[in-house]
Formats: structure tokens, C-alpha cells, sequence
């Protein structure tokens, strides 16, 4: 060998004992070590001098050698030109360590097997973080499988599904056989699809780092169920989108839940309006009542009063009508206040709709078709018989009005049951729905949103008192129900009136009986006590007993009334319930204590009565005539003690 080549092999063999990183060594042909670089002594534990000459077998486990893996590993090396596995190896004070070895056949230039060539990496740390990754990613697995109230999936670039969780498979409805590898716009609606909802959520993901929206889903089986969805791109180390995760919950629970609490948010905001209007409209009727009181009372008395003049008598009528026209308008305002005085009883609505048929077409004229549907066991309605008619009636103009070219007007009921609080804003129970639906104009929504307020009205002025609707509200809530209004621009208006429910029809009665005379029976001469918190009132009232025949004492309070009825005889009480300090029924209870047996009647302007209060005793509802004062004093004197002197 020549001395370049002595010098050749010197640096190798530098090389070799400066890799510290590598155990680097050679072995015969029988596998015993001949050579020994610092690598091996570092990964492996032996000095030089303690293992050349040694057989490589007893860096291999106990189990590797009895399975005769050394052996293997140089038969391979000799037959296929290398051998390279990973394993356990042993170091020299028996520890183990996780190896990557290389063995090499080494030959000399003739083709003659010279030994072997062994390169041995301890592998220990990377294997342990490839472990610890292998469970982590196994825990991980088992975390997303675990999940069953999300779906969480991945999607490749193409928006295919390339793995499914339980979650999935419990909110979707598919195994994971059946959607791996489908795209997943099948999730979507028929709309959405159509629309290229799908790709845009991926761009918009791709784009922007992230997508998320609610929306309607759809299952296996064809069902709907809103979902809140999102999707984040997946990304390599290079910083390139390679897939996407997508995460889906059901909150079709929590929407409707959501729904029904907006929904009762706006029904009390809505019910409170109304009622502050109410409690508004309520005294405004009532006051209102106790001037046309005063005005009705005195027309009639000024009517006797004046000599025979048909001129005069026209123009006392024409105020008289004006009067009643007003006490009408202050009806319907008690209406909506819910504070009219209703009689409920169970109602055969098919029955009443078709025995005012006649009217209702005569109101409507010849331009329009009426129509009723009914079913044949239709249950009785709980309401006021009466009152009913009226809205009705209301609701009828009202379509006439909106349908100026004619049209049809369709009135219809059904039976209805209410599992639990619905749309309409009742309780659970059984319920009568009577619809009256018209062809005409309609409404838009800020139309519809008003039109039971008091005094809206879109007629022309003189044309309608806004009253109509509010009157039928006030009907429907006083009766334990609820009046419901749909309407669109071009598609007309449907009204429904939600009664309760009851078993048995009660038996009609005449909602406004006239007294126009005393039933020929004579009335002795009565002290009669007029209490009441506004003069105008007490001096009509006043004016029209005296004209009676009667002998009249006023007071202007519960107090003022007390203190005269100390020093005077009295055979009769009339008081105002709604007056300060002291109510009429209060005045009452202080009467019957201090004249036990004394009459005491109340004069109201609306049901203000507190439930329960007042039962039995006589009332007067303002604004009341003369004659019907007269028919209160006719039905009273029979039980009238005469006053003490």
C-alpha cells in the first residue's frame, strides 16, 4: 500500500472516531467486533478494548436472541446487499435504548464477503415524542369519537368527508361507511345547494380562517334541524390549506326555545301597551259617560219642559242622537279596556253567525258574497252573546270598507286545542276559533302592528272612530281569549277570535232593554239620598228624581252623604262607585252599619266592581234616562220601608 493510501485510510479513520452521534463499527464475517468508534462507546457503554472481539448479538434483548434476530440480520445483509431495521437494544449496564441500525455487507473487490458494516442511532428521545404524539393523537381520536352532542369532521380540500365522529353520526343519521368520501353539501338544503352555499363556506373559510353561520341542516332521513356550523382550514407546515375541520351542533332546542321567550317578550311588551291604553281609554270612557249622562238627562227634562214646536222637537232629537252616538263610542272604549260589563255564558256561534246572517248582508249590500263554515258539533264558545254580535258587525263594516269593489266575506270556526302556550299567546286548553276573513286591500305590517290600538283608524276623517277592532280585543281578552290579526298589501285580512271553550249554551237576553214606562204601577213619594263626586251628574240626577215626584237630598262625597244621613230621613241611597277617599261600595258597607236595612244603589259607568263585590245590589249603569231611573225606584219601592220621621 502506498503512502498516499496509509494516509487515506488515517483521515477515514479520524472520521469515523469523530462521529459521536452514530455508534459506527465493524464486525467479521462470523459478526464479532473488529472495530470500535467513540458513537459506539457513547451509545452503547464499552470501551474498545472491552468489546472488540466480542459477538455484536449481545447489544440484542433476550427475546431477539433466543429468536435468533442477530443471525437474521447479517443473512439479510449478505442476501439482499443491506439490512435496516428499528428495535430495543441493550447498553453495557443492561438499560435499553430504541435503535435504528444499518448493516451493510462489506466485500473486496473480487466479490469476497470481508465482513460487515454497522451503523447503529439511538432513536430513544425521537421514539418517546413519536409516542407521546401516537397517544396523544389516540386520546385525541378518542376525545372527537367520544362526542355525541357535536359533529366534528374533517373535509378535504374538495369538501369531501374524510372521517366521521359519533356526534355526527347521532345528528346527521349516517354511519361513517355511508358519508366518507361524499361531499358535504348533501347536509344542506335543496335552497341552499342550489344557491352554492356549500363552496362559499369553504371560501369564505379558506379566505378569512374561519366560517361560522346558523342555518337549516338536513338528515339522513329527509328532516330538518337548525345548526350552528363552523369551519376552520387545516393547514401543513408550509402554511398550505390541506383540508378542512368542520364542527355542527343541533340547536334546534335552543332556537325554538329562544323563539318562544321572544315571542313572550313581545306578547307581555304588546299586552302592557295595550293595557296602559286601556287604563287610559277606561277613565276617559268613564268621565265621558258622566257628561253625556249629564247631557241626556237634561235634554230629557228640557223636553217636557218646552211647549208643542216641531222646529225644537227636531233639534232636540238631533242632540239626543248625538248624545247616544257618543255613549256608543264610549261602549266600545269600555270594550277595549276590558272593563264593559259582560255577561259570559256558552255561546252556539254557528247558531248566532246565521241568525244575523240577514243583517249582515244588508250591512254589506248586494256587492258582497258572504260565506259560513261551521262544522256540525262545533262546541259552545264562553263569551257574551250580545257583545259578540256587535263585533262581529264591527269586523263586517270593516271588511265592506276594505273590499270598495266587492268581494267575499267568509265567516268560519273550529274547535281547537292548545297542548301548551302557543303562537296565539293562550294557555293549554280547548278553544273555539272563529275566523272572519275578507278578500280586500289588507294592511302592511305597520298598519297591522296598530290596528287594535283605540282611535287608529286608516278611513278617511268621519269615516271611522278607530274603535271597531279595539272593541272586539277588548271582547276577546275580558272572555279569556284572544283576537289575532294576519294581513298583507294585495291579499286581504283574516281576523280570528280565540274563545274558550265550554259544555252548555246559555239562554239569550235582550243586551239593551228601554224603559219607556213605569209598568202602569205608582211610585209613593220617596226621600231619596243622590251621592255623587261630579256636580253636573248630581244635579241631573237630582233634577230628573225631583221631577219624579221625589224629594232629593245631594252630596257631593261619601263623607258629605254620611254626615245628611245623621239628621235625615231616607228611604233610598243612590252613589257613584268611582269617587275619593271613599268608594260607593265603601259608603255602603259605612250605611249599613249606621242604618242597618237602609237600600243602597250603585250607579257605575263601566264594570269596576272589584270581582266578587256588590253582589245583589241594585245598579244603575251610567249613563242612565230618567225612565230607567224610574224603573230602579218602581222595582225598589215594594221593599222600601218608609224613612223614620
Amino acid at each position: 500500500m502506498s503512502q498516499t493510501d496509509d494516509r487515506g485510510d488515517g483521515r477515514y479513520r479520524l472520521l469515523v472516531d469523530a462521529i459521536t452521534d452514530y455508534a459506527i463499527f465493524m464486525l467479521d464475517t462470523e459478526g464479532r467486533v473488529i472495530s470500535w468508534n467513540a458513537g459506539a462507546q457513547r451509545a452503547k457503554g464499552y470501551d474498545a478494548c472491552e468489546i472488540i472481539g466480542d459477538h455484536f448479538s449481545r447489544f440484542y434483548t433476550e427475546e431477539d436472541r433466543a429468536a435468533d434476530v442477530p443471525a437474521h440480520a447479517l443473512r439479510t445483509a449478505v442476501q439482499e446487499g443491506r439490512f435496516e431495521t428499528e428495535g430495543w437494544r441493550v447498553r453495557r449496564d443492561g438499560s435499553r435504548f430504541w435503535a435504528h441500525v444499518l448493516i451493510d455487507p462489506i466485500r473486496s473487490p473480487s466479490g469476497e464477503l470481508l465482513g460487515f458494516a454497522k451503523i447503529t442511532r439511538d432513536l430513544t428521545e425521537r421514539r418517546s415524542a413519536e409516542e407521546t404524539l401516537r397517544r396523544s393523537e389516540q386520546q385525541f381520536r378518542l376525545l372527537v369519537q367520544g362526542v355525541t352532542d357535536y359533529a366534528i369532521y374533517m373535509l378535504d380540500l374538495e369538501g369531501r368527508v374524510s372521517n366521521w365522529n359519533a356526534g355526527a353520526q347521532r345528528i346527521k343519521g349516517y354511519r361513517p361507511h355511508e358519508i366518507v368520501g361524499q361531499y358535504f353539501g348533501r347536509f344542506y338544503t335543496e335552497h341552499d345547494r342550489d344557491a352554492g352555499e356549500p363552496a362559499k363556506a369553504l371560501r369564505i373559510a379558506a379566505a378569512e380562517g374561519r366560517f361560522e353561520r346558523e342555518g337549516w341542516r338536513v338528515r339522513k332521513d329527509g328532516s330538518r334541524f337548525w345548526a350552528h356550523v363552523v369551519i376552520d382550514p387545516i393547514r401543513d407546515d408550509a402554511g398550505g390549506i390541506v383540508g378542512f375541520a368542520k364542527i355542527t351542533r343541533d340547536i334546534t332546542e335552543r332556537r325554538e326555545a329562544q323563539r318562544e321567550l321572544d315571542q313572550t317578550r313581545q306578547a307581555l311588551f304588546q299586552s302592557q301597551k295595550l293595557d296602559a291604553i286601556g287604563q287610559l281609554t277606561g277613565g276617559v270612557a268613564h268621565d265621558f259617560n258622566n257628561l253625556l249622562m249629564a247631557v241626556l238627562g237634561s235634554l230629557e227634562l228640557l223636553r217636557k219642559r218646552l211647549p208643542p214646536d216641531p222646529q225644537a222637537e227636531r233639534l232636540l232629537d238631533n242632540a239626543v242622537q248625538g248624545a247616544q252616538r257618543g255613549a256608543a263610542l264610549t261602549q266600545r272604549m269600555l270594550a277595549f279596556a276590558r272593563k264593559q260589563e259582560l255577561k259570559l255564558q256558552g255561546v252556539d256561534v254557528a247558531a248566532l253567525v246565521h241568525g244575523m246572517a240577514g243583517l249582515l248582508q244588508r250591512t254589506l249590500g248586494p256587492g258582497i258574497e258572504v260565506a259560513t263554515r261551521f262544522p256540525r258539533d262545533l262546541p259552545p264558545a264562553l263569551t257574551d252573546a250580545n257583545q259578540l254580535e256587535i263585533a262581529l258587525l264591527n269586523l263586517a263594516v270593516n271588511a265592506r270598507d276594505a273590499m270598495p269593489e266587492g268581494g267575499k266575506l267568509t265567516v268560519q270556526a273550529s274547535e281547537e286545542t292548545l297542548e301548551t302556550l302557543s303562537d296565539v299567546g293562550l294557555p293549554a286548553g280547548r278553544y273555539v276559533r272563529l275566523v272572519v276573513r275578507d278578500e280586500g286591500v289588507g294592511m302592511d305590517e305597520a298598519t297591522l302592528a296598530r290596528a287594535a290600538e283605540p282611535f287608529f283608524t286608516t278611513k278617511g276623517v268621519g269615516k271611522g272612530t278607530g274603535l271597531g277592532l279595539p272593541m272586539v280585543h277588548g271582547l276577546a281578552e275580558q272572555s279569556g281569549g284572544r283576537l289575532k290579526l294576519y294581513s298583507r298589501p294585495g291579499r286581504g285580512t283574516r281576523i280570528e277570535i280565540w274563545l274558550p271553550q265550554t259544555d252548555v249554551v246559555g239562554a239569550r237576553e235582550p243586551a239593551c232593554p228601554e224603559f219607556t214606562h213605569l209598568n202602569g204601577e205608582a211610585v209613593r213619594s220617596l226621600a231619596v239620598l243622590a251621592v255623587d263626586d261630579d256636580s253636573l251628574v248630581l244635579d241631573n240626577t237630582a233634577a230628573m228624581l225631583e221631577d219624579l215626584g221625589h224629594r232629593v237630598l245631594v252630596a257631593g262625597s261619601a263623607a258629605e252623604a254620611l254626615a245628611l244621613l245623621a239628621d235625615n230621613p231616607v228611604d233610598l241611597v243612590i252613589t257613584d262607585y268611582a269617587m275619593p277617599q271613599m268608594t260607593g261600595l265603601q259608603l255602603a258597607r259605612e250605611i249599613e252599619a249606621l242604618r242597618p236595612g237602609l237600600c243602597v244603589a250603585l250607579a257605575t259607568g263601566f264594570a269596576e266592581l272589584p270581582p266578587g263585590a256588590g253582589v245583589g245590589m241594585p245598579r244603575l249603569a251610567k249613563p242612565y234616562s230618567q225612565a230607567e231611573l224610574a224603573r230602579l225606584l218602581s222595582d225598589l219601592a215594594p221593599d222600601l220601608a218608609p224613612a223614620p220621621a
